[in-house]
């Protein structure tokens, strides 16, 4: 990326930062780009940004979008080390009507001190979550199909809510049947057995 102390502030390249991310930048995004805080300050102040947490930041003219409050949320909570999870993702996948209630992000177990936000539910993961496990969608690092549906059933999910997951992912290719009863089988009974019944329920 960009050296601040060589660079002039570009504010057309910081926007294009924030295009993949629903309009949101960090602080450190907007360094990279040669905007310093001072020159964050003053767009807050003249309304060319708007503040969304602290050291994250909206472009006031970008689109809005339904989604856009988990991007600032991920955004807030550190994007090299979180990823957006559980029902969440499951609404970011499409796998679910169910509207979430708040916004889940996984951290590392050693990320589990991170900054609380109001309406974040923070789970932890040992170690770092594999990359087969791992997907984008908006811009966003969030967990993939097979692996949110494990995790939401860990998490106490309905089964019924569980089998339209599954149902869905299965029937749009999003997920294999064999995979996804390998990552359950490390799980409890109670999770194994509510996803076998999924599949059961889905395929012939």
């Amino acid at each position: 990326m960009h050296d601040t102390n060589q660079l002039q502030p570009d504010i057309a390249d910081l926007f294009q930062v924030a295009v993949g991310q629903q309009g949101y930048f960090t602080s450190d995004q907007a360094h990279e780009s040669g905007v310093s805080n001072n020159l964050i300050k003053h767009h807050v102040r003249s309304g060319k940004f708007i503040r969304a947490y602290r050291g994250v930041y909206r472009f006031r003219d970008y689109p809005p979008s339904p989604r856009e409050h988990v991007a600032a949320a991920w955004l807030a909570v550190g994007k090299d080390h979180a990823v957006v999870s559980h029902e969440s993702a499951l609404e970011l996948l499409d796998l679910t009507d169910i509207i979430p209630y708040g916004i889940h992000i996984t951290v590392p177990r050693s990320g589990r001190y991170a900054r609380r936000i109001p309406g974040v539910t923070l789970h932890t993961t040992t170690g770092e979550i594999a990359p087969q496990d791992l997907q984008t969608v908006d811009g966003l690092k969030i967990t993939s199909a097979t692996r949110t549906i494990v995790d939401v059933a860990v998490a106490g999910q309905s089964p019924e809510h569980v089998e339209i997951a599954v149902a869905q992912a299965l029937d749009r290719g999003m997920i294999s049947a064999r995979d996804l009863r390998r990552a359950a089988c490390i799980k409890s009974e109670r999770v194994r057995c509510m996803i076998v019944r999924a599949i059961e329920m889905t395929t012939p």
